[in-house]
């Protein structure tokens, strides 16, 4: 599931190989944007803002996010895809490679001058030159009612932190999702451990919150419903979260799973 740590090691990539270089071909495959062609422009850099991707050329900005099932493939030229050609929603070439968006949640084509247009609202960049704890804390505090399993998905707050994050902070730090924000003990260092974890995946291609990478072995609770707790041996429990006063913000009906004896 692609959260902060995924986008950017993505755009870490994508910057590596494109920066710098001349579009040669540019296929936009969203109907709102099928007539943009950015050919002949060069590609200035790729950067994450907490889970949204954007690559910059000199005149526009090529936002996107990845949601559920986004991925930015790279391919050298004439390479056969790893995914069928109807996912693809762009297709970016340049001399020595082809990127190519699969499945995008979002993208959007837009000037250079909107790019905080579409990102701005967002809280501190958990991997950005931006973070700022302190912000975080403020801004999660803001809502004290709120559980935290919410605040802490709630971009505005924080950016980086999905759905694998938000449920794997929580059994670390013996806290359910649903406690509100200001029953929440030691919330700072909440946050730093939210920096630490991403951090110390945003080099793996295979995430782990326990520390070992085997397949099945890297969550304490994500996705383990009945299963038993990897540390006290009780059966994990799941549901579902949302926004009761304003659905739509930060999460709607999203999984979250907990063990009953580890956090309180």
């Amino acid at each position: 599931m692609p959260e902060g740590d995924t986008v950017y090691r993505t755009a870490r990539n994508l910057h590596t190989a494109l920066a710098g270089e001349v579009l040669t071909s540019c296929d936009v495959r969203v109907p709102k944007y099928a007539t943009v062609d950015l050919t002949g422009e060069r590609i200035e850099s790729v950067g994450s803002r907490g889970k949204h991707l954007l690559l910059r050329t000199e005149t526009a900005v090529i936002h996107s996010h990845l949601k559920m099932e986004g991925t930015w493939h790279l391919y050298r030229p004439g390479s056969r895809w790893r995914r069928p050609a109807f996912e693809a929603r762009i297709v970016l070439g340049t001399e020595p490679w082809q990127a190519v968006g699969f499945a995008l949640g979002v993208l959007e084509v837009l000037p250079r001058d909107q790019e905080e247009d579409v990102v701005g609202y967002l809280g501190p960049d958990l991997l950005g030159p931006d973070w700022d704890a302190e912000e975080a804390r403020r801004r999660i505090e803001a809502e004290p009612d709120r559980a935290i399993g919410l605040a802490l998905l709630d971009q505005r707050n924080l950016a980086g932190v999905g759905n694998v994050y938000r449920n794997e902070l929580c059994f670390l730090r013996g806290v359910l999702p649903t406690r509100p924000v200001a029953e929440v003990a030691d919330l700072p260092r909440m946050i730093d451990l939210a920096k630490r974890t991403l951090e110390a995946n945003k080099n793996r291609v295979e995430r782990t919150l326990t520390g070992d990478t085997r397949r099945g072995k890297q969550d304490w609770v994500y996705g383990r419903t009945g299963q038993p707790c990897r540390r006290c041996g009780t059966r994990i429990l799941g549901g579902t979260l949302g926004d009761p006063v304003q659905p739509g913000r930060g999460a709607m009906d999203r999984e979250i799973y907990w063990c009953p004896r580890c956090q309180s």
